[in-house]
């Protein structure tokens, strides 16, 4: 075997194993396709590897506990239950095969408890009410001989009980020869199929309690960010990312029940809509460099979709350094949004509708989100510790806590706790 994959195998062996020693660690929830406002969003992933750690395998152990609650759940037509409770482990892996090329890997389970899917089957406790779902992606990027320009390649899937993925993605940057300037343009493309599992009243003919039938959507998204640095303390970004989708748009677990037939056991329809969306959304981001000790970093995104939605997001972060290597950052985000054309609440949606929905993700709200992280870097890391191959030694680079409190007007309420355990390896 050459020599080159050899050092990779005992490279990424290594990482894993050494990842695996600490206690089992959970990261946030994924979020659902109709959610604009990312409350239920992971935190951005861990940035790359800086020039100083060129050389070395770095990796990042992600953990949080997500719960929400609230009285609006789409299960049951807009008048459930929304509590849900969700932990996801997740390890990244970047692992440098020499000063140009990296690979890269994300693998993790997301493992949710929800009282609203619970109601599927009027069975409190039923199968539905928890679900684990399993992700991996792996990625390859290499920098071209002018040292400016990046491109890269990747490929991952997901899988739970109803639902499975596939995506494929690309992805090119450029900087200017100063520096200052760079352009970055990614592609991805998602391929799921479904299965249709239907509130079990609507269900029709036997063995029906795991799905009748199966649904396909794909998924195109284009990401553009152009990113300059405006002075020695400014810096700008602007993006875009653009989304087609179409195939399965709906939940077929989804009540909706409609003002002639009210609100009986088995006069609901499942939720239907267009099989066909597309996304607009234009953000700016800002990063301000107020004194060598406090940073402030604003974040605007104007959000537009042929739903019907429009929606407004501002966020402000603004770390400060208490010490050289202690940051705390507080934090603050605001959103709004108009109704989707097919929604309606709770028996307001008329049987003569095309259309129709009563999921809150889809309803006009605004909220707030509010909360406070804290970074520990010290210059030579927090520890160190021999791996199992070579008498390597790892060093447990960095830690970063946070903790956010959401609250919509509609009443829904959720906390998020996380953490990002940093380490690196040569």
């Amino acid at each position: 075997m050459p020599r080159i994959f050899t050092h990779l195998i005992i490279r990424l062996a290594a990482a894993v194993l050494f990842t695996l020693a600490p206690v089992l660690v959970w990261a946030q929830a994924t979020p659902t396709p109709n959610r604009v406002d990312g409350y239920g969003a992971p935190n951005p992933p861990a940035a790359a590897p800086s020039p100083a750690t060129n050389g070395e395998t770095q990796v990042d152990i992600l953990m949080s506990y997500y719960e929400q609650d609230g009285h609006h759940g789409a299960v049951e037509g807009g008048i459930g239950t929304q509590h849900l409770t969700d932990l996801t482990p997740t390890i990244i892996l970047n692992v440098p095969l020499d000063s140009a090329t990296r690979l890269s890997a994300n693998v993790g389970l997301d493992y949710y408890a929800s009282a609203s899917t619970d109601r599927i089957d009027q069975v409190l406790s039923s199968p539905s009410s928890h679900d684990a779902r399993y992700h991996a992606d792996f990625g390859y990027s290499h920098t071209l001989a002018d040292k400016r320009t990046t491109v890269g390649l990747g490929a991952g899937a997901s899988n739970e009980y109803d639902y499975r993925s596939f995506n494929v993605t690309g992805s090119w940057a450029h900087a200017s020869p100063d520096g200052n300037r760079e352009l970055s343009v990614a592609a991805q493309a998602f391929f799921d199929r479904a299965t249709l599992i239907r509130p079990a009243e609507l269900r029709s003919g036997r063995n029906q309690e795991h799905g009748s039938g199966f649904d396909t959507r794909q998924s195109y998204n284009l990401n553009i960010v152009y990113s300059q640095v405006l002075s020695q303390r400014l810096q700008v970004a602007v993006s875009t990312e653009l989304v087609a989708q179409q195939g399965l748009l709906s939940t077929p677990f989804h009540r909706v029940y409609f003002k002639e037939t009210g609100g009986t056991l088995g006069s609901a329809k499942t939720e239907l809509l267009p099989r066909q969306r597309y996304k607009y959304p234009v953000g700016l981001r800002l990063t301000y460099y107020a004194t060598d000790l406090v940073q402030v970093r604003g974040f605007y995104r104007f959000y537009n979709d042929n739903f019907g939605i429009r929606a407004h997001t501002a966020e402000l972060e603004t770390p400060i350094k208490i010490t050289p290597f202690f940051v705390l950052y507080p934090f603050y985000r605001y959103h709004t949004q108009t109704a989707a054309t097919y929604f309606a609440p709770y028996l307001e949606h008329s049987t003569a509708d095309t259309y129709y929905t009563s999921d809150y993700d889809l309803a006009a709200f605004s909220a707030n989100k509010l909360g406070l992280g804290i970074r520990y870097s010290p210059v030579y890391g927090i520890g160190r510790f021999k791996t199992p191959f070579g008498s390597r030694i790892a060093k447990f680079k960095s830690l970063d806590l946070r903790y956010a409190y959401y609250r919509q007007n509609t009443g829904l309420t959720a906390s998020l706790v996380s953490a990002d355990f940093s380490f690196t390896m040569p």
